[in-house]
Formats: C-alpha cells, structure tokens, sequence
C-alpha cells in the first residue's frame, strides 16, 4: 500500500509538472501542486520505508523532472513561443517636416533643456542648445542631430 501511495503521488506531481511546464508557464497551482506532491512522495518513502527505498523515491523524482524539462527543451514548443520577428523600425519624428537651421518656432513648453515647440503647424521636441526657455518665446532652429533639434531663443 506504502509503494502504492509513494507512486500516485509520484505520478501525479509529474503530470502537473508538465501541465506546468507546457500549458500554464510561470509559477502557477500546477506547479506548487506538483512539488508538494513530489516533496510529500519523498517524505512519505523516508518516514514510512526507510532510507534505502527513500534514496529511491528521491532519484526517481530528480530523474523525472530532468527528463522532462529536457523533453522541454528538445521538443518544437519552445521554438514556438520564441520571438522570431526582428524590430527595424526607426522613429523619424521630422519626417515630412521641412525644418531647416535658421527656422523659427514657439516653445510650447518651458524648455528646461527639453521641451515641445511648434514649427509650421507641426509640435516636435525639441532640446535648448544653451539657457532655459519660458513657454511662447520665440526661438529659432540652430542646428538638427540625429533626429534631435536643437534650439535657442530669439
């Protein structure tokens, strides 16, 4: 009856090991289910059996577990839920924009070295090349960076 029990729960931690490891990964019940079932198998073969048949338990138990996350990792499912799609987008906030050095705009918003401003009907951000700028002054495009324009007041 002793080996009957050990083998149920040994069984049954790792069938929700693998319900774990293939239909809900995380930490999840299945997986706190599956070590309590496999801790307990453990527990219950030393109390109960003795050290031989405990040393037993226990390997059986690594053993399985092992192999299956290593069936895991063999198997098409972790290709499947990999991200396989490359990102190659660049944000080109100017595009579009006709903005030249010498352009001049209003600051939208204080300019403490990074703010919004509006150039031909069109709010950007913009970067103070120098000072802090208060809201609606004019200013006046010094130089483009990568992207970055850079401003100072009129």
């Amino acid at each position: 009856m002793d080996i009957l029990i050990i083998i149920s729960l040994i069984v049954a931690g790792l069938v929700l090991f693998i319900i774990e490891v293939f239909l809900l990964p995380g930490v999840s019940i299945a997986g706190i289910a599956s070590a309590a079932c496999l801790l307990y198998a453990n527990y219950y073969a030393f109390d109960t059996m003795g050290t031989m048949p405990g040393c037993i338990t226990l390997a059986i138990s690594a053993i399985g577990v092992i192999g299956i996350t290593i069936w895991f990792m063999r198997s098409k499912t972790v290709d499947k839920l990999s991200l396989k799609k490359t990102i190659d987008y660049k944000p080109e906030p100017l595009k579009g924009l006709d903005l030249k050095p010498g352009d001049e705009g209003v600051a939208l918003t204080r300019l403490a070295l990074i703010g919004n401003a509006e150039f031909n009907g069109r709010i950007i951000e913009v970067r103070s090349s120098g000072d802090f700028i208060e809201e609606k002054s004019t200013i006046r495009v010094e130089r483009i960076l990568d992207g970055v324009v850079l401003v100072q007041k009129v």
